[in-house]
């Protein structure tokens, strides 16, 4: 019989679950609705949660064991932060494991809408050769970068921009990164300026409630009618009716997003009917590498259960000191 008990909300790389079962037993939740979790957490020592599911004062209430939460990823906006550090429970974290995969989404995403991809290829599936005289796409190369967030993906989304498509790189942040904007010669300026000069704008804030519907209409409409606009952030951080309104009535060039407003994001979503609107499911950070460097979340977790302050922590734990 294991020591500890692991309560995974989601499944994850097979890698941290090795590191995991070498001196845990690994529960996996059967739903991600409060009721169900409060549950299966009356015995577990450990959490970890990704991107679905909330880890609430209530659950904590109901696991007396618990020790630690880990955070399969970056954000922490669904773990009640101020109530596991009352509790003295470690939350701990990810930091730079998806800065690469979700850095090269965005240029993906970029290239999919400049290129016409998806049109393109839809057209060629159907019969339709011709399309090659009439769709006329856009070249990054020397075109102005705009970042929403300058933290570790923005900063990387700016560098693969600069170095690799020789974009002048503006970008939006409370922090000015004096080192990064000698290398990549970028450009500390206002949210409007990034907004009306860039040609294409990254979203890369984190989950705030000064960040809350900070893109809406008014924001909009201060873009060029040649611009496009990419969010890898939280769907929150714009207004999705607003944004839906810019792009029918063709104010701006187009938009995509990996996050929504509610998720999981369904088939009859306003913006998926839009031609000029390219989705994909939350999934940026979803690549193999990126999952295995996420999954080792469980070192940090080993560590709080064997007694040691964990190498990320996102909270402080009265009485410990962090590595």
């Amino acid at each position: 019989m294991k020591k500890y008990m692991i309560l995974l909300y989601e499944n994850m790389h097979e890698v941290g679950k090795a590191l995991l079962r070498e001196k845990t037993e690994i529960l996996y939740a059967t739903s991600l609705e409060e009721a169900s979790l409060i549950n299966e957490v009356k015995e577990v020592d450990g959490i970890v949660v990704r991107a679905n599911g909330k880890v609430s004062r209530k659950l904590m209430d109901s696991a007396p064991k618990l020790k630690v939460i880990g955070r399969h990823g970056v954000g922490v906006e669904n773990i009640d932060l101020e109530a596991a550090t009352e509790k003295g429970i470690w939350v701990v974290n990810t930091p730079d494991a998806n800065d690469i995969s979700v850095a090269e989404h965005f240029f993906g995403l970029a290239l999919m809408l400049s290129k016409m991809l998806k049109k393109s290829d839809l057209a060629l599936r159907d019969g339709r050769w011709e399309v090659r005289y009439h769709f006329i796409g856009r070249e990054l190369h020397g075109k102005t970068l705009g970042i929403l967030g300058f933290g570790r993906i923005g900063k990387k989304v700016g560098r693969i921009g600069h170095h690799g498509f020789g974009m002048k790189v503006l970008y939006y942040d409370a922090i000015r990164y004096d080192e990064v904007e000698k290398e990549i010669k970028a450009t500390k300026v206002s949210l409007e300026d990034v907004l009306s000069q860039s040609d294409y704008i990254s979203i890369n804030l984190p989950m705030l409630p000064a960040t809350k519907g900070l893109l809406t209409e008014r924001e909009f409409e201060l873009m060029k009618p040649s611009a496009y606009i990419i969010n890898l952030a939280r769907g929150p951080i714009w207004d999705e009716k607003a944004l839906y309104a810019v792009l029918k009535e063709g104010k701006i060039a187009g938009a995509g997003s990996d996050v929504y407003e509610v998720e999981p994001a369904t088939k009859d979503h306003p913006l998926f009917q839009l031609e000029n609107f390219i989705g994909t499911p939350h999934m940026a950070a979803h690549t193999d590498e990126a999952l295995r460097r996420m999954s080792l979340v469980a070192e940090d977790i080993l560590c709080v259960l064997d007694g040691k302050a964990p190498l990320h922590p996102v909270n402080p734990v009265v009485g410990v000191k962090s590595s």
